[in-house]
């Protein structure tokens, strides 16, 4: 979602345009409805707009089953030395984090950042994000397009492979995401689930081939949270039935939900969505962190209309604390779906450690 869909973080940059000078920022634009999204451009980067994100979750079952990684890109326009003529300058910052969760182990995470051009680099013509070794590519090969990701870190590392097995799925209408009641609060959304994955994965100084189900989501927008929203709860789950599901709800300080939507797409490729009236998230079971102490509703019930589902955390303890650019804490892991619907995904949950600052 706007990890993002949401981080889904300039998620997590703090209003860095107060610094700036008004007479050298170019406004941002609004995320409007009607807009044709054209692929391969629209995989790629829209500098223009405020915030952006390429984030990347998925569950291996080589070299074990119940294996979570996440990789994520952040791209933020944080309003500032816009007038300076320099390719150096802070107009744009990358940002990027990574995890391995590892059934009865625990969370392994890393991160990076870096100035556009200074380090980290994007495309405005074919998605290609980087920093560093750290990367997201797509590649036009004879077979057909892929997607490639590869990061390493102390603890761990991946060179991963995604191969998609059905379209893009373009959340909201045709792309256009709302994100609240008020026109404005919208993103332009894609997913793409069901990505088989192959590659390698290196932990504990050992390497191994490795294999899985991925989920890819790509975003940007330039205004998030409204109505009084802190943070939302976020699952894209691989249905495993060959189906893709995508939830979210944003709340308020009171744990209140200010906004909801769904969006089901069956094997055959029908997709029924489900809007703020017929979506519900309820907590079932809460997991204290022992650092953050924030209480996170690791096991939801979520009810689309007359469907209820259940998320089951592969592990608890599946927090990040990031430090880069600036101090932020949410949790991001691997669960699995019962109910009316079976499959495993990625459970996101921001705001529970602080009120997220867009």
């Amino acid at each position: 979602m706007y990890r993002r869909t949401f981080l889904r973080c300039a998620l997590l940059l703090p209003t860095l345009a107060r610094a700036a000078n008004p007479a050298t920022v170019s406004p941002y634009p609004a995320v409007v409805p009607g807009r044709r999204l054209v692929f391969p451009r629209d995989h790629a980067a829209h500098p223009e707009f405020r915030t952006e994100w390429w984030y990347v979750t998925g569950a291996l079952d080589t070299p074990q089953a119940d294996i979570g990684f996440q990789l994520t890109f952040f791209r933020s326009r944080p309003g500032i030395a816009e007038g300076l003529p320099s390719p150096l300058a802070a107009s744009q910052i990358l940002f990027a984090h990574a995890a391995l969760s590892l059934p009865g182990d625990r969370l392994r995470h890393s991160e990076r950042s870096a100035r556009a051009n200074l380090g980290g680099s994007f495309s405005t013509d074919d998605c290609d994000v980087r920093i560093g070794a750290w990367q997201i590519l797509r590649e036009q090969l004879s077979g057909g397009e892929i997607f490639r990701l590869r990061m390493q870190s102390a603890q761990f590392a991946y060179d991963l492979i995604l191969a998609p097995t059905q379209p893009p799925m373009l959340q909201g209408e045709d792309g256009y995401s709302r994100k609240g009641h008020a026109p404005g609060l919208a993103s332009y959304y894609v997913s793409w689930p069901q990505l088989h994955t192959t590659g390698t994965l290196v932990f504990d100084g050992r390497r191994h081939a490795a294999s899985g189900r991925a989920w890819f989501d790509h975003e940007w927008s330039t205004a998030i949270l409204g109505g009084g929203a802190v943070g939302w709860d976020w699952v894209g789950i691989n249905l495993a039935d060959g189906g893709a599901l995508m939830a979210f709800r944003l709340r308020d300080r009171h744990g209140s939900t200010v906004f909801a939507h769904a969006a089901w797409r069956q094997a055959n490729g029908q997709i029924q969505r489900f809007d703020d009236r017929s979506t519900s998230f309820t907590p079932r079971r809460i997991w204290s962190s022992p650092r953050s102490a924030a209480r996170y509703p690791v096991e939801l019930e979520i009810r689309l209309g007359e469907r209820v589902l259940r998320t089951l955390p592969l592990l608890d303890d599946q927090e990040l604390s990031t430090s880069r650019p600036t101090p932020v804490t949410y949790w991001e892991g691997l669960v699995k779906l019962e109910g009316s619907f079976n499959g495993r995904g990625y459970l996101e949950m921001t705001g529970y450690a602080g009120n997220l600052q867009l």
